[in-house]
């Protein structure tokens, strides 16, 4: 038995990772957590701008109270559209608590989970403690807010420009996140 493990240590080992990969719930996320990327927040410039109708979305609140996008109209926005089955959305999320956790006095955050169900939703924010605001939404989304990744997040002004859009994991509780936060904040 001894000589049998021996000699197929790497194939059992590669077989009980694979295993563990797609069984065991949190894996994936684990191990794609420290290969979390930083946004790209180099650029200066207005990526776009909501218009007042843009804001014309109900939200569903999952932690919070419902609320409209227009709620938060004049306010500087963290706006994140994820799923609980996007394994990149589950990995970026503890980031963006942190930020929420430091910076919720700056900004309005709305983490909006999309084509989920929402037993789901609750059931991941409960699990993992989570305390960002989230919500639902099966509304559809403007032009500006289009996007085709998950997860993918828009930082917006007072004024409705989009001052920022980033598509895929992050890690968004970071010093340049921060920084970033806080100039644009100035404004």
């Amino acid at each position: 038995m001894k000589d049998f493990i021996k000699k197929h240590f790497w194939n059992i080992a590669t077989g009980a990772f694979i295993l563990a990969f797609f069984f065991i719930p949190g894996f994936r996320e684990t191990l794609q957590r420290p290969f979390l990327g930083s946004p790209s927040l180099e650029s200066e410039r207005i990526e776009g701008r909501l218009s007042s109708e843009d804001y014309n979305i109900k939200l569903k609140g999952i932690n919070v109270p419902d609320a409209h996008l227009s709620d938060f109209k004049g306010k500087y926005i963290f706006l994140n559209f994820w799923g609980s089955w996007c394994p990149p959305c589950r990995a970026e999320f503890p980031t963006i608590q942190d930020l929420y956790d430091s910076k919720k006095e700056k900004l309005g955050f709305i983490l909006i989970a999309m084509q989920d169900e929402e037993e789901k939703v609750r059931s991941f924010i409960k699990k993992n403690n989570y305390t960002a605001p989230v919500y639902m939404t099966n509304e559809v989304l403007p032009q500006s807010l289009e996007f085709s990744v998950f997860p993918t997040t828009f930082i917006i002004g007072r004024n409705g420009e989009i001052l920022k859009k980033d598509s895929g994991a992050a890690d968004w509780n970071n010093e340049s996140v921060h920084q970033f936060i806080d100039r644009s904040e100035e404004r």
